[in-house]
């Protein structure tokens, strides 16, 4: 299995990103998805949920509203797109891929992530 993240990058504030993640080897249909995010220092948070069929879809208190997470089951890919985005929401996230509908710690997959610095 492997989940394969993407669309980080370097950005201001009030900017937006989409963050991307490629799933391969699984049967992406029968998982739920979850984006986390890891800043320096802290420990890896929750981001944001999504399952089976796209929904119910869940945030976390710090982004809802800013963030909404999305899935491409034909494509095998998981999005989240970032707006109006912040210096606190720098980070390392990383795309999970589990059977449970989850917000914590502990999904199945994990990609490598990929890094959203925002400037202020």
């Amino acid at each position: 299995v492997q989940l394969q993240a993407s669309g980080g990058g370097l950005v201001q504030t009030g900017d937006s990103l989409r963050l991307s993640c490629a799933a391969s080897g699984l049967s992406f249909s029968n998982y739920a998805m979850g984006w986390f995010r890891q800043a320096p220092g802290k420990e890896r948070e929750f981001v944001a949920r999504i399952g089976w069929s796209g929904d119910p879809r869940s945030y976390a208190h710090s982004v809802k509203g800013r963030f909404t997470v999305s899935r491409d089951d034909a494509k095998k890919t998981v999005y989240l797109q970032m707006n109006s985005l912040r210096p606190e929401d720098t980070a390392v996230y990383y795309c999970a891929a589990d059977r449970r509908f989850s917000s914590t710690n502990d999904y199945e997959y994990w990609g490598q992530g990929t890094l959203v610095t925002v400037s202020s």
